[in-house]
């Protein structure tokens, strides 16, 4: 057969490194030896000697997801093949995470992560019920971390002298260092006039980024995950 779906834009080719990589816009490509840990439903296609083990719903086994606290379950994928990952059609970016480094993310946008890399439940200080993403997951170690966005995300630094606003929703993470706490930014009046939709933010202070996706989870969106 013959067409541009069999050409070399759409064709998977021979992996060329092993571990992580990104196969396209929308996909990650994950090279296994061993073992690595995956958000539960994100695997698309596999190939090889590959088997698949849901984590258990403990601390240690599930990522908690923002804004609703909705468990995100995990899966282990052990042997040897290929694994490929996405999400909802979502841009997908590999994050590299180097000793020292400690990188909070939004549970949601978690897709895929070296088996290397440690990772805790942290509660969002100053966040709240109200305030959106409760419960986020703090990685640490060495290794690298898939990450899935609607859109294409923004990276703002945060300084001391310019800490950011964000919106609870829009919110994928933030380097380590960074003090969070809640920001109202109309009065209880304004809200009861209607306001401007805006009504709380999370503020980060201090040095460091921050990554913003440029969208809003709508409730139709909410319910589906």
């Amino acid at each position: 057969m013959k067409g541009d779906l069999f050409s070399s834009e759409h064709m998977v080719q021979p992996a060329t490194a092993p571990g992580m990589t990104v196969e396209n816009s929308k996909c990650v490509r994950y090279t296994v030896n061993g073992e690595m840990l995956a958000r539960q439903g994100a695997m698309i296609a596999y190939r090889g000697g590959l088997q698949f083990e849901r984590k258990g719903q403990g601390v240690g086994g599930m990522l908690k997801r923002a804004v609703t606290g909705e468990g995100l379950p995990l899966m282990a994928v052990r042997g040897q093949g290929e694994a490929w990952f996405a999400h909802e059609a979502q841009n997908c970016f590999i994050v590299e995470v180097e000793p020292g480094d400690e990188f909070t993310v939004n549970g949601r946008n978690v897709l895929c992560f070296d088996a290397t890399l440690s990772y805790r439940i942290a509660t969002v200080k100053g966040s709240g019920i109200a305030g959106g993403g409760l419960f986020n997951s703090v990685f640490t170690g060495q290794g690298r971390l898939g990450l899935a966005c609607e859109g294409s995300p923004l990276v703002i630094p945060v300084s001391p002298e310019y800490p950011v606003y964000v919106d609870t929703d829009a919110i994928v993470g933030w380097s380590a260092g960074l003090e969070t706490s809640l920001h109202r930014s109309q009065s209880i009046g304004s809200m009861l006039r209607g306001g401007s939709g805006e009504a709380v933010q999370l503020l980060l202070q201090g040095q460091g980024f921050v990554v913003v996706r440029p969208s809003e989870a709508t409730p139709q969106k909410a319910q589906q995950h």
